[in-house]
């Protein structure tokens, strides 16, 4: 093997076209292939997202409605079958608190949660919430059990 046979391994040397702003004769050279005047011949220029080249953006053109309330609490719904099938299930006996659902991954720490009267509870048991349904309340207390707001 000689020098002049010698080639870099393949894929290593790789060209990215036209080097701009290297003098005229390079073809790429005064303006840069950037144009004359603008902000994007400028340096720095960034396009911000949605805008439409002056034009009123389509986010604000769109009318505006409805109205979000800052104070709105969201609760985390549990029914009374959810709880029975968790009783049928052996993962509570006695007592629902909000700790033993925090461990079953059931509920998050700082959410709320409120039980429903959906489906049938069997069994009596002790429950701890942030809110009840008239309708749950009345069936856990039918079965002799507790409806403890926290």
């Amino acid at each position: 093997m000689n020098l002049n046979q010698l080639k870099p391994e393949k894929g290593s040397v790789q060209r990215k076209g036209k080097r701009l702003g290297r003098g005229q004769s390079s073809g790429k050279g005064g303006t840069s292939s950037r144009g004359h005047k603008g902000a994007k011949s400028r340096s720095g220029y960034s396009k911000k997202i949605g805008f439409e080249g002056g034009q009123m953006p389509l986010q604000r053109r769109i009318p505006k409605f409805g109205f979000k309330n800052i104070n709105r609490k969201n609760y985390r719904i549990m029914n009374l079958d959810n709880i029975q099938k968790l009783v049928d299930d052996k993962k509570i006996s006695k007592e629902l608190n909000f700790k033993i659902l925090e461990d079953l991954n059931i509920v998050k720490s700082k959410e709320m949660l409120k039980v429903l009267g959906k489906g049938e509870l069997k069994s009596s048991i002790k429950i701890f919430a942030h809110k009840f349904s008239a309708k749950a309340k009345s069936e856990i207390e039918a079965k002799g059990g507790e409806a403890i707001l926290i």
